[in-house]
């Protein structure tokens, strides 16, 4: 029962028709470069974000060229941009300091003292 339309979705339908004409062997070594070649794209964005996390986390300067995420419009907003905010040198800085307002509030009688 067969109603003549194709289920292969469009990215199928080019592979096979860019190498349908080719033997079997072709199409599939050329499948398992493709594979290949986006699984070490991942391996490498991930080594490289690894990489500068560890950078960071040491304190080693970064160069500019090779910051992870560079690139990204917050580093064209010219006199739009934010003031640099330094942060107090005694004080350890943890993810509660860059909550801004959703941190929790205060009460008085609260706290370890």
């Amino acid at each position: 029962m067969s109603t003549g339309i194709s289920l292969a979705g469009w990215k199928t339908q080019i592979f096979e028709s860019l190498l349908g004409f080719l033997p079997d062997w072709v199409q599939i070594t050329v499948l398992a470069l493709v594979v290949v070649a986006v699984l070490a794209h991942y391996v490498v964005k991930i080594k490289r974000k690894i990489a500068h996390r560890r950078a960071v986390r040491s304190g080693q300067p970064i160069h500019a060229a090779a910051q992870y995420g560079q690139g990204s419009g917050a580093d064209y907003l010219g006199p739009y941009a934010p003031e640099a905010q330094r942060p107090a040198p005694a004080q350890q800085q943890s993810g509660t300091d860059f909550l801004g307002a959703y941190a929790p509030q205060q009460r008085p009688g609260d706290g370890s003292a």
